[in-house]
């Protein structure tokens, strides 16, 4: 990897294009260096992923809104909807959108933790449509989502957006933009200037995951998918973006992150160099927040202790969790949200709510992505009083261990401490999820297909879910003709339409 120090530059430096943060990054995605056999094994994997949670969430409201837009911008030869099958093609911008939106609604797909926060199989949706408008390959497509999560992730491990109150999308505007200029085999040039237009774009306020968390979360990836698929259509056109984005005395670095005195050093693959980022991203095996993953399986096994020792949670006084700095003040009791506590919150602040989710979880044992999130699951009496006895703190050792670089060190996960009422105490640790790569059960294809299986389950006909499954391991080979066949159809009864009017479905 090739390490650079980005600092701020003032006009009268002409920073020269190859200095440029954007620049390298172009450089990087116009690399025609070939995909390792075990990025793509896992660019499948998470094909699946991203296929299995969107048609779990195929049918819940903002889908269904963000499906009507898209139903909107029909285009013979575009791109396919989730659900709608191959004979219905949208705008490819449109489909990025749509498809995007029903990945991230159940917050349940892959993840990747470092300086800053991200979900890296947000890339995908938008690679996917435009490779199926444009008329690419398989192997295309493969080469475009190996750069999505090489550029996300390089920037998520050296760029902090979160502490400057910035989404992380900022950093999924580039990467998609990026990841498209290796698809479409695009010079540098073009690259560059789209990457740019990109991330001016889409740099946002965290309000969207603060307070009373609202559908926008789901959103938020789509709409800078969608920006980025416009960016590289302007820079095919010959247009030019605000320049250097980046280091500029007006750009990004300068007024929304670290400011004119700012020094980040962000590593790249040198040319030659093989993108395997996403080998280091780890999926989710329950549908919450990723901090709350390793917590999960721990509180599945404190509850069973509970349980054996024949207490019930009339008996537990204090429920105590140290953790990371992230986990303590984004989902935990130091984010002093009190929409965290509150039973008839949404669901989308309830899965960032970790007292929540360890209450939850110790009485269960179990998690569901429908079921766990229940208002009637979230407002019953004991669930609520256990779930006011929790809170949580930051652990300097856990906040190290989050930001460590070494994989075998990093971790995601806490120790909880129950005392009971007579001042016993029962505790336990985890430091990565079962699933995680260095979990208890590191997750392989068919941990992939079983999710999909059982998300699809009541969903799909069992005759769709075998011929996506088959058509998505044979992803590398495919024809630019069968790439449509990287949709799914669900039985057109079973797919809800929006009642709303809208501007785009305004009655002529």
């Amino acid at each position: 990897m090739r390490h650079d120090d980005i600092t701020v530059h003032p006009e009268s430096d002409r920073l020269p294009r190859d200095a440029q943060l954007a620049w390298r990054i172009a450089e990087v995605a116009s690399d025609p260096v070939a995909v390792l056999p075990e990025t793509t094994e896992m660019i499948i994997n998470r094909v699946i992923d991203n296929a299995s949670v969107a048609i779990a969430s195929v049918n819940r409201h903002t889908v269904v809104s963000a499906r009507a837009e898209a139903l909107a911008h029909a285009r013979p030869g575009g791109a396919t909807l989730f659900g709608c099958g191959s004979d219905i093609r949208v705008h490819a911008e449109w489909a990025a959108w749509a498809n995007g939106t029903a990945v991230r609604e159940l917050d349940f797909h892959d993840t990747f933790l470092a300086a800053e926060y991200s979900h890296p199989g947000d890339n995908i949706p938008a690679i996917l449509a435009v490779a199926q408008q444009c008329g690419r390959s398989g192997a295309a497509l493969v080469r475009g989502i190996a750069t999505g999560y090489e550029i996300q992730i390089d920037l998520v491990r050296a760029i902090c957006l979160h502490k400057h109150k910035i989404d992380h999308v900022a950093h999924l505007g580039p990467s998609v933009a990026a990841g498209l200029g290796t698809l479409l085999d695009l010079p540098t040039e073009t690259i560059y200037q789209s990457i740019q237009h990109a991330l001016h774009v889409t740099t946002a306020t965290r309000q969207s995951r603060k307070g009373e968390i609202s559908s926008w979360k789901a959103y938020a990836p789509a709409h800078a998918g969608k920006m980025a698929v416009e960016a590289v259509d302007r820079a095919m056109l010959g247009e030019t973006s605000p320049s250097p984005i980046y280091e500029g005395e007006d750009g990004v670095i300068a007024w929304m992150l670290d400011g004119r005195d700012a020094r980040y050093r962000v590593a790249l693959p040198e040319p030659g160099e093989a993108k395997r980022a996403i080998l280091d991203s780890y999926t989710k095996e329950h549908s919450a927040e990723y901090q709350s993953q390793a917590l999960i399986d721990l509180a599945f096994r404190l509850g069973a202790d509970v349980r054996a020792s024949g207490r019930t949670w009339d008996d537990v006084k204090d429920i105590l969790i140290e953790t990371s700095h992230h986990t303590h003040y984004v989902i935990g009791t130091g984010s002093n949200d009190p929409q965290k506590f509150d039973p008839r919150a949404s669901r989308e602040t309830l899965d960032h709510s970790i007292m929540y989710i360890v209450a939850v979880a110790l009485q269960d044992g179990t998690w569901h992505h429908v079921r766990s999130y229940l208002p009637e699951r979230a407002q019953r009496a004991d669930t609520v009083q256990l779930w006011h006895k929790i809170h949580t703190v930051e652990d300097p050792k856990w906040t190290a261990r989050y930001h460590a670089d070494d994989p075998a060190i990093k971790a995601f996960g806490g120790r909880i401490t129950i005392t009971f009422a007579d001042g016993t105490k029962l505790d336990g640790e985890l430091a990565v999820a079962n699933a995680h790569p260095l979990g208890a059960t590191p997750w392989t294809r068919p941990d992939y297909i079983r999710k999909f299986r059982v998300l699809t389950e009541g969903i799909l006909p069992p005759a769709e879910i075998e011929r996506f499954l088959d058509v998505a391991q044979r992803l590398p080979s495919l024809r630019a003709d069968e790439l449509s066949q990287l949709e799914i159809a669900l039985p057109p009864e079973a797919l809800k339409a929006g009642t709303k009017t809208g501007i785009f479905n305004f009655p002529q």
